[in-house]
């Protein structure tokens, strides 16, 4: 007789606490995982966490930062593998550029991870009859967690985009929930996805905000420049009540919002923030303000000299 399912213990409370900043995606399942490319010989086991439409894989239950990453927003299918002999659940997700096989401990904890994974990538829970009546509540609820979460992401887009169309600035204020919150154009990705998110949409904006190299800080990537983009990365330091842009005149500001409003209104809205939601309706105003908004090569190469007329620290 099949032995009911355990529910692996969550990591502890910092630690999620600061993958949370990291990540800036919320928690909806977690545990083992073995992992592998199809085309490799062996399989990986991750502790991992679907956060969003996001599966981060973390060498180590203890770790703060993930080793990889799979996005299954593009989520093609999720197919089944029959049990092998030890009684494991396998299945392959499918998406457009790649495909990953993923094994769980057990049949009835792969079914649950599948089902997790296809609610949050279908925005659907899965009519699954083998599935027990509490994991299909759970299942339900990250649904309506989700839909909530797009829809949040969908208005903040519709706003930044009216905003910076009329080159406004946003207020900073003094609350703690505007200090702490995530600006939409935040994304969980290194230096080398985030220059490839801006080169490959480039009507979805050309700023982001994503995690610094020690993740306790962050980085701002930019893509500049009408005729010949050109890629800029900025570092911005976490301090207490605070994140200072390291200019070669310092700027410090009270939110990561600010920081962003900052490159924003400096550069008289030549930066957009990098919104993936917006694409849409960044693709459909183009082509009827294209006429109003075309600038010459030279204003692109004036981009750099436009944000307080400094120098500008990248990266190394």
């Amino acid at each position: 007789m099949e032995q009911p399912v355990q529910t692996p213990q969550p990591a502890p409370r910092r630690i999620s606490q600061e993958r949370q900043r990291i990540t800036g995606l919320p928690l909806y399942f977690q545990g083992y995982l073995s992992v592998r490319h199809v085309k490799s010989q062996e399989f990986s086991v991750y502790w991992t966490e679907l956060r969003g439409t996001v599966l981060f894989f973390y060498d180590d239950k203890k770790a703060s930062t993930y080793s990889q990453k799979l996005d299954i927003s593009a989520l093609t299918s999720a197919t089944n593998i029959y049990p092998n002999e030890n009684d494991s659940s396998q299945f392959i997700l499918t998406l457009s550029n790649e495909e990953l096989e993923v094994k769980a401990d057990n049949c009835e904890y792969g079914k649950e991870w599948k089902g997790f994974i296809l609610t949050v990538a279908k925005l659907s829970v899965p009519p699954d009859e083998l599935l027990l009546p509490e994991q299909l509540t759970r299942m339900h609820e990250v649904l309506e967690k989700e839909k909530k979460r797009r829809i949040t992401l969908d208005d903040h887009s519709n706003a930044s985009l009216n905003k910076e169309s009329l080159h406004e600035s946003l207020p900073s204020k003094d609350n703690s929930s505007t200090a702490t919150a995530m600006p939409a154009c935040f994304y969980a990705v290194s230096r080398k996805e985030a220059i490839e998110m801006l080169e490959k949409n480039p009507s979805c904006g050309n700023l982001i905000l994503r995690p610094g190299s020690d993740s306790k800080n962050y980085a701002i990537t930019v893509r500049h420049g009408p005729n010949v983009p050109c890629i800029k990365h900025y570092r911005v330091m976490s301090k207490e009540t605070s994140y200072i842009i390291e200019l070669e005149r310092k700027v410090s500001l009270a939110s990561l919002q600010d920081v962003i409003n900052y490159f924003v209104t400096q550069t008289q809205g030549n930066l957009k923030p990098f919104v993936m939601g917006a694409c849409h309706n960044a693709l459909r105003t183009a082509h009827s303000s294209e006429s109003k908004t075309q600038k010459s090569p030279a204003e692109g190469q004036r981009h750099k000299e436009e944000l307080t007329g400094t120098p500008l620290l990248q990266l190394s």
